[in-house]
């Protein structure tokens, strides 16, 4: 599965940014996909997730509300629709799939797909 993650920029407190995420190699009815942020100096960690079957999500608590995830089938591609952003959403934003479609982990561990990341930066 290869990955290839776009549409990071420069936002204000308050803006928006969609970022996408294409995905091409393998069929991904049985996947996971998810996306991730690292800031410098911290780890990597869970954003969101989505089940590419039946579009089960997750999200982590620092984002509920504010950040959608979704899917399209026709054109292959992962989204997260960031709105209300914040300085501590910073980060690099990086894509992500896994094999199989019931669970959908926080650990970076779990996650065996990885694009190369695009960057986010939120000005107060």
């Amino acid at each position: 599965v290869q990955l290839q993650a776009s549409g990071g920029g420069l936002v204000q407190t308050g803006g928006s940014l969609r970022l996408s995420c294409t995905v091409s190699g393998r069929a991904l009815s049985t996947h996971g996909m998810g996306w991730f942020r690292q800031a410098p100096g911290k780890e990597r960690e869970f954003v969101a997730a989505i089940t590419w079957r039946g579009g089960t999500t997750r999200y982590a608590d620092s984002v509920k509300g504010r950040f959608t995830i979704s899917r399209d089938y026709l054109k292959d591609t992962l989204y997260l629709q960031l709105n209300s952003l914040k300085p501590e959403d910073t980060a690099v934003y990086y894509c992500a799939s896994r094999q199989g479609n019931t669970w959908l982990p926080t650990n970076t561990n779990e996650w065996s797909y990885w694009g190369q990341g695009t960057l986010v930066t939120v000005s107060s």
